[in-house]
């Protein structure tokens, strides 16, 4: 990996939102955009921006899986492999600790382990998750 290859790397982790896109990516093997949409409260836009940038940088990868698309870490290369092992120990301020609480919830809503929500409404994707924990708990 060229000096350049990886300067490119550290661009791509230079801006808030892509961090906690990372964040949520290290803790779950692959996310589709209306979770990671759903989790952050951040237009879908940005969202999409943000993992091609760090697509284009080689930090993700997207797996197709019919209409949906999941994204994950690249963790082709030992470079990545560090960088993920550094971003777990430094990501730990409220805010990526509170991205991942609302990522948990959000997961509930997978069926066999797959999205099978898409983008929902604040208010009703709220009503889906205590629905969902009431079927979990009861």
């Amino acid at each position: 990996m060229t000096t350049e290859n990886k300067i490119e790397k550290f661009k791509a982790l230079s801006d808030e939102t892509r961090l906690r896109i990372i964040n949520l990516l290290l803790v779950n093997d692959s996310l589709c955009v209306c979770e990671l949409v759903d989790t952050l409260e951040i237009p879908q836009y940005q969202i999409s921006k943000g993992l091609a940038i760090l697509k284009s940088s080689g930090i993700v990868e997207l797996e197709k899986d019919g209409k949906w698309g999941y994204y994950q870490l690249s963790k082709l290369n030992e470079t990545n492999k560090s960088l993920f092992l550094l971003l777990k120990k430094i990501l730990n301020d409220e805010i990526f600790i509170n991205d991942l609480k609302k990522l948990n919830d959000r997961l509930l809503l997978r069926e066999e382990g797959r999205c099978v929500v898409g983008f929902v409404v604040e208010k009703d994707l709220l009503m889906l998750i205590k629905k969902k924990k009431e079927e979990v708990n009861a």
